[in-house]
């Protein structure tokens, strides 16, 4: 999305301060380095963020990731004290920002603000250890999974990829197969029961579009129970077992943020009722596609929708053949609206912590505030934070909705015990954050699965 052009409203890309610089390392205003493609829509608001910032926009091979570690080496960017990334498919060059990179950051850093809801591209821990807090375009995108939550759950039910998939092929057979045979095989969602795992703020959107939409009964779990309000609006009745929630669904929608590890798995799909559904708005990690692929073989699971996928941007061959699977791009975030949201939301997002208000979308705002209390209480009683070996010891902020919750993670012979991650659209409900599983240490370029 986007472009590299230069427009009036443009910071030129630069690996070099500007001149409001003072010897290339301090400046008369904040510096923030603009990561990925120059602004396309709020330009009006970024000209005056330009007012109140020193904004560096480095050029794309400068965010490489040999060379972006040179340049924060080397403090080619000065001290800046921020960081934006407008869009999702520009500015993650560097590959996934992790201890190796944050270490590299100057001390002046407080802030990454980047366009997505998900934010499996980094280590919000480390961050936090650092004092830095990452604030994703959670609310930004809301609207826009919620509808293709919405169009997934009525094509598991109708059988929608199956009647197009015959249409396009132009085959006279295939049309009249699929009209013949599709009304057999659906059912309308009213009065069926949708279970959703994780009822955070794209759970919560989803719920209530398909209760006034279709008309069916919401039960969900997440790892608290929201407050009364939240369950009116969306007529949704917590259960605190997953599996009862899963014994009970007609349809399955997994909305939760980024885990290490499936959800749903060849266990978790059998508790299933016999003919149930799946749908996934959430990460491709979520659902173990080959059990999900033998769930469908054998009739137990009736049908699947996927946005994301576990191999993305790849998709399994498995399910990309089944005419009761339908697949999108990892496109339920995406919209000019979803943009456009996930624009203004960096700017505010560094505005409010660089003037000392509360940020808008901080992921990781009880761990800086955990981190914070148990250095303070190192330096007066002498405890620290984290043993030799780097494991965790201190209880965990859990930050949902707004409110923030506290979980014990104990650490037991250099292991970390994590508690489950249950909710969604980039609220963290960790017991522990758990590290990203990674595969190189040189990512690839395209960074996919932000939003």
């Amino acid at each position: 999305m986007g472009s590299t052009s230069d427009s009036a409203y443009d910071i030129k890309h630069t690996d070099t301060p500007n001149d409001n610089h003072t010897n290339g390392n301090s400046t008369t205003r904040p510096i923030i380095l603009h990561l990925g493609d120059p602004i396309l829509y709020n330009h009006a608001l970024y000209s005056q963020f330009s007012l109140k910032y020193d904004i560096i926009q480095p050029p794309p091979s400068s965010l490489q990731r040999s060379v972006f570690k040179k340049h924060l080496e080397d403090k080619t960017w000065g001290d800046f004290a921020a960081t934006i990334r407008p869009f999702w498919n520009t500015g993650g060059e560097m590959g996934r920002w992790d201890r190796e990179l944050i270490e590299l950051l100057p001390s002046s850093m407080q802030v990454m603000a980047s366009a997505g809801a998900g934010f499996d591209w980094v280590d919000t821990g480390v961050l936090a250890e650092f004092g830095i807090l990452y604030c994703n375009g959670a609310h930004a995108s809301t609207e826009s999974v919620a509808d293709m939550a919405l169009w997934h759950i009525i094509s598991v039910f109708r059988h929608m990829t199956w009647s197009c998939v015959a249409a396009r092929s132009n085959s006279p057979t295939e049309w009249t197969g699929a009209h013949q045979q599709i009304p057999f095989a659906s059912h309308n969602p009213r009065d069926h029961t949708l279970g959703i795992i994780g009822l955070g703020n794209i759970g919560h959107a989803i719920a209530k579009k398909v209760r006034a939409a279709l008309g069916m009964k919401i039960i969900y779990y997440d790892i608290i129970q929201k407050k009364p309000e939240m369950e009116r609006q969306s007529d949704a009745t917590f259960y605190s077992s997953m599996e009862e929630v899963l014994s009970l669904s007609d349809c399955v929608l997994i909305a939760t943020p980024y885990t290490t590890r499936p959800i749903l798995n060849a266990h978790t799909l059998s508790l299933l009722p016999k003919g149930a559904r799946v749908v996934n708005i959430a990460r491709g990690i979520c659902i173990d596609e080959d059990a999900l692929a033998d769930a469908l073989d054998s009739k137990h699971i009736s049908a699947a929708g996927l946005d994301v996928h576990m191999h993305e941007p790849r998709v399994s061959e498995r399910l990309s053949k089944m005419r009761n699977v339908t697949l999108t791009c990892h496109t339920g975030g995406g919209s000019i609206e979803t943009a456009m949201g996930f624009e203004k939301l960096v700017m505010q997002n560094v505005e409010a912590v660089l003037e000392g208000r509360q940020a808008l979308t901080a992921v990781n705002q009880g761990l800086v505030d955990d981190y914070f209390h148990s250095e303070n209480a190192k330096e007066t009683n002498g405890v620290h934070g984290h043993d030799v070996n780097g494991a965790n010891v201190n209880g965990e902020s859990l930050s949902t909705n707004g409110e923030t919750i506290r979980a014990e993670s104990q650490s037991t012979n250099g292991e970390t015990i994590k508690a489950e991650s249950l909710s969604a659209n980039g609220e963290t409900i960790n017991g522990a954050l758990e590290p990203f599983a990674e595969t190189s240490k040189e990512p690839s370029s395209t960074a996919v699965g932000n939003t």
